[in-house]
């Protein structure tokens, strides 16, 4: 008989339950530390519009000409699973009239992208990210502050020593558009010897050139026009101020004068969180400042910033590292067994009083009968701490047999009344 079982599409990850509470930690620690910041949630539809990411990201991207999952509804729209989330970020803005008389918006996101790209360890064709976007703001204490933001979270999920800032300035528009002249002008010399991408780049976004991951190209860049020599005054005191804030800050950072980033709406600032620690894909976190976006989109003249990390690199980075506490992965406390006449309705409501009186402890009432052998099986599989065994006498005497599943210690008889504050200290 042919195999018709359905699978998930390919680079299309389902997270299982054993998976999930460290997706939890995760997305729990970035959501208090951004809290602590002042930053407010947004959340925005996965579809769009398709001409909304091709005025944003820029139409001769690999994102927009390659990736991207764009299809025509039943009306005849062409719409898109996003790819990214500051476009949509910026369109919900201007939709909703949040950036009306110059408002300032701190704003943070979660939830998942598309890519049509070759799945890979830590990069799949559905990703999730965490994103942050600033409006409003357009001096440099605001890029330094995004930036900062991040470095505490390293600290707090215990990566500060496995990831590194890479930052640079790509300027105004003006000066890239100078510095693009100069560059193809070196380039076309060797144009025989660039990468197929880097050559087919030459004509439409020579820029992307500079963070070529050829070596023969990175070599060829080597001699070709430094970056800053072309900047304009104004983003060169920006970058210059940016850099004092996060020295005062004690954050460590690299120049790196060939980090320009993957989209068009970036300028000025641009930065990289990296790690060696996951072989050849090794950004785990990125952005900069993007003041041109939301004219571009309709709106009115608005300074931006913002990053986004992925979610499944970062979970990758802190199991390859073995930085997730084990709190994370326990899930259980108390397991119920329950034996003999009237026991099983006995354990129910002896397990809802003690979720009533201590709603942080986690029990869980076996259901589904069987041996007490079988049933304690269950209770040491699940990882609970403490098994509290209900049978006819226990029923009887309001009492209940409580035996330690995880540490040494003797089975003990509690009355039902005392079972959640005597949980409690031993749980503590």
């Amino acid at each position: 008989m042919a195999n018709n079982k359905i699978k998930a599409i390919r680079g299309m990850n389902d997270v299982l339950p054993e998976q999930t509470p460290v997706w939890q930690y995760l997305e729990q620690t970035v959501k208090e530390l951004l809290a602590g910041y002042g930053y407010s949630e947004i959340r925005m539809p996965i579809v769009e519009q398709t001409n909304l990411f091709k005025r944003s990201i820029g139409e001769v991207t690999d994102i927009v000409e390659k990736e991207m999952y764009t299809f025509d509804d039943r009306n005849g729209d062409s719409l898109t699973l996003r790819p990214e989330g500051t476009a949509s970020c910026v369109r919900a803005c201007e939709e909703h009239s949040l950036l009306s008389n110059n408002q300032s918006q701190r704003l943070w996101y979660t939830g998942p992208m598309f890519r049509h790209e070759r799945p890979q360890k830590g990069r799949y064709r559905q990703f999730f990210q965490i994103g942050v976007e600033t409006f409003g703001m357009a001096t440099p204490d605001i890029d330094a502050e995004t930036i900062i933001m991040t470095a505490r979270l390293w600290q707090q999920l215990g990566l500060q020593d496995a990831v590194t800032l890479q930052l640079n300035t790509i300027g105004s528009a003006e000066a890239r558009t100078a510095y693009k002249v100069a560059l193809v002008e070196y380039l076309s010399q060797f144009k025989d010897q660039l990468d197929e991408d880097s050559q087919r780049r030459l004509d439409s976004n020579p820029l992307r050139i500079l963070d070529s991951k050829n070596e023969q190209t990175q070599a060829l860049l080597n001699d070709a026009p430094a970056l800053h020599d072309y900047l304009d005054d104004e983003s060169r005191e920006h970058f210059d101020k940016l850099t004092a804030i996060l020295d005062a800050a004690g954050v460590a950072y690299e120049v790196n004068q060939r980090l320009v980033r993957g989209l068009d709406y970036y300028g000025k600032t641009v930065f990289e969180w990296v790690t060696d620690k996951l072989g050849a894909q090794g950004t785990v976190c990125a952005g900069g400042r993007y003041d041109g976006l939301v004219e571009q989109l309709g709106g009115k003249p608005t300074p931006a910033v913002g990053f986004a990390m992925g979610v499944e690199r970062l979970i990758l980075l802190l199991e390859t590292l073995e930085l997730i506490p084990a709190a994370v992965t326990k899930t259980l406390d108390v397991y119920v067994c329950a034996l003999g006449e009237g026991a099983d309705l006995a354990a129910m409501i002896l397990s809802d009083q003690v979720r009533q009186q201590k709603p942080w402890i986690r029990i869980q009432t076996h259901c589904g009968g069987g041996s007490f052998k079988s049933q304690m099986k269950k209770a040491d599989k699940s990882g609970a701490d403490f098994a509290i065994i209900l049978g006819e006498t226990e029923v009887s005497e309001q009492t209940a047999a409580v035996k330690p599943l995880r540490h040494e210690g003797e089975q003990v008889t509690i009355a039902q009344a005392e079972l959640a504050d005597w949980l409690a200290d031993q749980l503590v």
